[in-house]
């Protein structure tokens, strides 16, 4: 049996919401991609991340149904469980690029560029009732991230994320890489409001790159 770790990552501030995430923390364990691809779909969880080298920390990511070469909550989330081993990396390195970790408090953040995001639609709507409103998933073809601003002053959004890829998940809870999209598509840094409890922070960088950050727990049995 492969040694596994289960997380909650983007959790709000009293530790409630988050996206679940499967880590396998020796990815030589299970090495083969079909292999991978079984345990993701067996597990059912938005994404599972494969950590492949620890020392230059290589890692692979899949959803239930697909492989990816960039996503935010794996990234978040293996940050943070190595920290808690006492082994905080610098850098991640997922098939997309090398990306920078840092940390901040409770508040685990990565970096990496919107054009690593792959294909999805973000779509503003009039109001947050708009958006909760929505079913899931809303009719259509398409990764969809649906948002409204909850206080544009502030940078608060409300946004919820369907990936519509005919998986098991019908509505991901928290979804770096579409956060970091919203915010280079707007140019400004957000504080998120996605799904039943989550958030997610999102910071601009001169450089090009765009952090998202935010809350780790383990899973409780």
């Amino acid at each position: 049996m492969t040694d596994l770790d289960v997380l909650r990552v983007f959790c709000g501030p009293d530790g409630g919401g988050g996206n679940a995430l499967g880590v396998v923390r020796d990815g030589a364990a299970l090495p083969g991609a079909d292999a991978r691809a079984a345990l993701a779909a067996e597990l059912g969880f938005s994404e599972t991340v494969f950590l492949d080298d620890a020392v230059r920390g290589t890692v692979d990511i899949h959803t239930p149904s697909a492989r990816l070469p960039f996503a935010g909550h794996p990234l978040v989330g293996l940050a943070w469980l190595l920290r808690s081993l006492g082994r905080p990396p610098r850098t991640l390195r997922p098939p997309a690029g090398a990306v920078a970790v840092g940390f901040e408090g409770e508040v685990t953040w990565v970096r990496g560029r919107a054009e690593w995001v792959p294909a999805r639609t973000t779509r503003r709507y009039a109001s947050v009732a708009e958006v909760d409103a929505l079913p899931a998933p809303p009719p259509g073809e398409g990764w969809l991230y649906a948002w409204a601003w909850q206080d544009e002053a502030a940078g608060v959004v409300r946004a919820r994320g369907f990936p519509r890829r005919g998986d098991s998940i019908a509505e991901d809870e928290a979804t770096g890489a579409a956060a970091m999209l919203l915010t280079h598509e707007l140019g400004r840094p957000l504080d998120i409001r996605q799904g039943t409890g989550s958030r997610i922070l999102t910071r601009t960088h001169p450089d090009g790159t765009i952090a998202v950050g935010g809350r780790v727990r383990r899973a409780t049995p």
